[in-house]
């Protein structure tokens, strides 16, 4: 069974047809990048998969249950985390602090405990600080030592982006949502960062969806890749296949392929 199994996905917006019955899957340990032109519709599919559009129509299966119209909150607590292709951190909050926060879907906690600072509650947060910690260290020097008591605005545009992705791993999900997250990197940064997703699968064991613009990320990264185009998926296949086809070319370039410019 997929970990994730999406069947007639449909948006829209007024006129505009966002997704028009998009059918995806991916496999428990896979990576998978989602990829096509500006307005094809990639952004809002994570939109719906993550609560934040709720579908037309369709059906969104996680491990076996149907999560299509549930909050953000409900879907992060199922295990599916995201990152957004503009950063949205908590600027004044520490890079720690940013981390500790993303973890407050698992606590069992309440309001009580927070209010009269309970041993239990102390416990609690001991253990978020720590795991926020290991989260960080993934990321190396970059995110760890000094940096842990950083404000987050203070951070290099790259550090934002890296920050963002630990913050969704700290939430322990099965499936990581990254949208564009070599988006604005210089080329030593997005080799960088394309590694480590990577490693998100062969040392924490993500499944690991991608949206992406840059191609070499794509090819150096996926098992499979999905192309939309207005909302449409046209292609499915190996990197190798998808970058040949056709009707992706025609998609991206907008003249079928072979055509010459006149």
């Amino acid at each position: 069974m997929p970990l994730l199994e999406i069947s007639g996905l449909a948006k829209q917006f007024g006129g505009l047809k966002a997704l028009g019955g998009v059918d995806f899957t991916i496999d428990e340990g896979e990576i998978v990048s989602v990829i096509g032109p500006n307005g094809a519709g990639k952004t809002t599919f994570f939109n719906t998969i993550s609560g934040m559009y709720p579908p037309d129509s369709g059906v969104i299966l996680f491990e076996g249950e149907d999560i299509a119209g549930l909050t953000p909150d409900r879907i992060a607590k199922r295990g599916i985390s995201r990152t957004y292709q503009n950063v949205r951190l908590f600027p004044n909050m520490t890079v720690l602090e940013n981390v500790m926060v993303a973890q407050h879907c698992r606590t069992s906690r309440g309001v009580f405990s927070a209010l009269f600072q309970t041993p239990a509650f102390l416990r609690e947060e001991e253990e978020i600080r720590q795991r926020g910690k290991e989260v960080l260290g993934f990321f190396g020097t970059r995110l760890t030592g000094y940096r842990f008591d950083q404000p987050a605005f203070v951070l290099s545009y790259a550090n934002r982006r890296r920050l963002e992705i630990a913050r969704a791993m700290a939430a322990q999900p099965r499936l990581l949502l990254l949208d564009e997250p070599t988006a604005g990197m210089n080329p030593r940064e997005t080799r960088e960062l394309t590694g480590l997703i990577g490693k998100l699968r062969s040392e924490r064991g993500f499944t690991v969806v991608v949206i992406e613009h840059d191609m070499r990320v794509v090819r150096d990264v996926s098992d499979r890749v999905v192309v939309l185009d207005h909302g449409v998926k046209i292609a499915e296949g190996t990197y190798e296949e998808v970058s040949s086809n056709d009707d992706v070319i025609t998609a991206y370039l907008g003249r079928p392929a072979g055509e010459g410019s006149s």
